[in-house]
């Protein structure tokens, strides 16, 4: 059959394999189709985010310079503002202000500020603050004299003491703040005394560095105080504040400042940079500066200008996409999104899918198309060969039985009367009938059953009445001795009695063939399962059926040829037995099968009422 074959499938190979090369020629047209549209799209979409790069970039820029000044000033007074700002000088941060102060609930500025007072107060003389309580009991004792001249220069030469005299600050704040509480005399202070409040001191008198005035000091050095000692000098500075009518709303902003911290700067950072999408940082030799940005603040008023400008309508929106912590300004990752370049996309993805669905198809028809074509062809060749295998077979069948009737009718007419051993002629020419006869009616019975032509007749009957005519039929079948044992129980059946009786019939025989033991030995049982039908198990001692080959002998014209053994037959008893109960809407199966011999069992279900 495969050399049959052979044409065919070198020519469906063939065709296949063009059609394949069609196929994947066409499915790489329409993969370049997609890319081109997607890159059309990509383009414009790269256009307007680089024009949207470029002007975020520019807007940064420019509000860095416009800030510069403020940030110096926020560096040099700690009363002007500083959140917002960035400024680093030779890796040292002074904006925004670290604020942290010392850890802990100690207040030694409190303590010595006391300390001060009661010394003060009761004149004592505490070692190294007795020049400076001196000088201020005596400018204090000379406003209370109303003595004015005398008082200026008795304060002047305490601050002159006090600046070639300085102290750390944790000391300096607590003393200064005692003596502009003794000194003030409210709205008639004196203006060096109000200059150790706010506006600080002239250079003479220590002016630079520290010395910038209570407010300012304290703001500067805040790190060198805990909480507490912060919260109670700034008490004390806004009463003085309050006392004598100077300024105090920036100095309690500048209180409550908290500040961002230490920022942490790239390694080499040598371009404009944005940090974290928050601030804005560009390095201009030593200095670094910087300034806190919404970014998504800025993009509005570019997509709006965008939008003006006729560039993409009022759905479009630009935003900055990825997070990284620093990006360059050069590489701002701005995006544009327009709702009609997504429904672009999604328009050429779903074409691609058809198309791809399309080539798909047409390459799972063309391989159902092969399929079809080997399976029709192999079945066509094996139904030729069938046909022939059984023509032969029925041919053969045929014609023995035929040429023994008329061997044997012809030795009867010469020698019936003269010879004794032709005595058995009759029978076997009866035994040869009968066997042409059964063949003739499994060919028919096969022929109607299959062509939906057999009418069913059922009827109750016993399953005795329909076995004991086997042991009849086999006896003048065969000259082999048949030994039949039945265990029935009385049991029956809704069926066709032909139809069975024919069935059993095929069994018989076909255990009677494919048997090398004498006698040959039947044994038929039924098993009643009330509500659920019968099951009829019929066993004999043959040869057996190996276990590959149980469903294949269930098939048309399909002969087993065991070793050394010439069976006879069509092929069709089994096969005839199958459709015989499937008409009965039952099933026959090997139930088992050893050299010793095989069990068929016989399903039979109860009928529906």
């Amino acid at each position: 059959m495969l050399r049959r074959l052979l044409p065919t499938l070198v020519a469906l190979g063939c065709g296949l394999l063009a059609l394949g090369w069609g196929l994947v020629s066409l499915q790489r047209i329409f993969t370049r189709e997609r890319e081109d549209a997607h890159a059309q799209v990509r383009s414009r979409r790269d256009a307007l985010a680089h024009a949207a790069t470029e002007s975020l970039r520019q807007v940064l820029a420019r509000q860095l310079e416009e800030q510069v000044s403020a940030i110096h000033a926020a560096v040099d007074n700690p009363l002007a503002p500083g959140e917002g700002f960035y400024l680093q000088f030779r890796g040292h941060q002074f904006l925004p202000r670290l604020t942290r102060p010392l850890p802990g609930h100690d207040m030694p500025a409190r303590a010595l500020y006391e300390t001060l007072a009661d010394h003060l107060r009761d004149g004592a003389t505490p070692g190294p603050w007795e020049a400076r309580l001196a000088r201020l009991r005596a400018a204090e004792s000379a406003l209370r004299e109303g003595s004015a001249a005398r008082a200026t220069a008795l304060v002047e030469e305490l601050l002159r003491y006090h600046a070639n005299h300085a102290l750390p600050a944790d000391q300096e704040l607590p003393f200064l703040l005692l003596a502009v509480e003794h000194l003030q005399q409210g709205a008639r202070s004196t203006p060096l005394v109000r200059s150790l409040l706010r506006e600080g001191l002239p250079e003479e008198f220590g002016g630079i560095g520290r010395g910038a005035g209570l407010q300012r000091d304290l703001l500067r050095e805040r790190s060198r105080f805990t909480q507490a000692d912060f919260d109670f000098l700034q008490a004390r500075i806004l009463l003085l504040s309050s006392a004598l009518g100077e300024p105090m709303g920036d100095f309690l902003e500048r209180s409550r400042e908290t500040g961002a911290g230490a920022l942490v700067m790239p390694e080499q950072l040598v371009e404009p940079t944005l940090l974290g999408q928050q601030w804005y940082v560009e390095p201009r030799g030593e200095v670094v500066y910087g300034i806190a940005v919404d970014v998504a603040a800025q993009l509005v008023p570019i997509a709006e200008d965008m939008r003006a400008r006729g560039l993409f309508g009022n759905g479009g929106q630009v935003r900055l996409v990825g997070d990284r912590p620093a990006i360059p300004a050069r590489e701002l990752p701005v995006r544009v999104d327009l709702p009609e370049w997504s429904r672009a996309e999604v328009d050429i993805e779903a074409r691609y899918g058809l198309k791809t669905l399309l080539v798909a198809v047409c390459g799972v028809l063309a391989a159902a198309i092969v399929a079809l074509a080997v399976v029709s062809q192999q079945r066509k060749y094996r139904f030729l060969e069938l046909k022939s295998d059984f023509v032969a077979t029925v041919s053969h069948e045929l014609r023995t039985p035929l040429a023994s009737i008329r061997l044997m009718g012809e030795t009867l007419e010469r020698k019936l009367a003269h010879a004794p051993e032709v005595r058995d002629y009759p029978t076997r020419i009866v035994q040869a009938a009968d066997g042409l006869h059964f063949l003739v009616e499994n060919i028919l019975s096969f022929n109607r059953i299959d062509k939906g032509r057999w009418t069913l007749r059922p009827s109750r009957v016993r399953l005795e009445e329909l076995v004991n005519p086997l042991r009849d039929d086999l006896a003048a079948a065969t000259s082999t001795p048949v030994e039949l044992t039945t265990d029935l129980n009385d049991a029956e059946l809704e069926a066709d009695p032909t139809l069975l009786r024919l069935l059993f019939s095929n069994l018989g025989r076909n255990a009677c063939a494919y048997n090398q033991r004498t006698p040959v030995r039947l044994s038929v049982s039924a098993r009643v399962i009330e509500g659920h039908g019968c099951t009829v198990l019929f066993r004999d001692n043959g040869v057996g059926i190996p276990d590959y080959e149980w469903e294949n002998v269930f098939q048309d014209f399909y002969r087993l040829t065991p070793a050394g053994q010439d069976v006879h037959g069509s092929g069709l008893g089994l096969a005839l037995c199958r459709k015989i109960m499937k008409l009965h809407h039952g099933d026959i199966q090997v139930a088992s099968s050893t050299p010793e011999g095989t069990t068929f069992a016989l399903t039979f279900h109860e009928p529906r009422r």
